[in-house]
């Protein structure tokens, strides 16, 4: 389905992500299971069915749609293996990498911001 591109939802994300790169990366990030896929991969779940298991409430589709996005950003690498049955793996990239360990930098922080609200 195509994006209205004259609706103002459109015209505002549209006028972030030009005014600054980290808006449209924040989009990204922002999207439903996307940063559980990045820690998934990192933990060593590199294959769809495990990365499902692990992530035991996401659906196919969602965690094909979160895959494509990965690999079309460069985030991530899918090598395919002509075994039989053919068998897919995901792995992080340099990028993907260096962006998992800011993301767990940023989960340590919201932990603190969490405790301090706690007291």
């Amino acid at each position: 389905m195509e994006r209205k591109t004259t609706s103002s939802n459109y015209l505002n994300q549209s006028f972030l992500e030009e005014k600054c790169v980290l808006n449209e990366l924040i989009n990204l990030l922002s999207k439903r299971w996307m940063t559980e896929v990045i820690f998934g991969i990192e933990e060593g779940h590199n294959r769809f069915s495990s990365l499902k298991e692990e992530l035991e409430s996401i659906s196919d589709h969602i965690l094909a749609d979160r895959l494509r996005l990965l690999e079309a950003n460069h985030f991530i690498t899918k090598q395919v293996f002509n075994d039989t049955p053919m068998r897919v793996e995901y792995t992080l990239t340099d990028q993907g990498r260096k962006l998992s360990s800011l993301l767990g930098g940023l989960c340590d922080f919201a932990e603190i911001i969490t405790l301090a609200k706690e007291e």
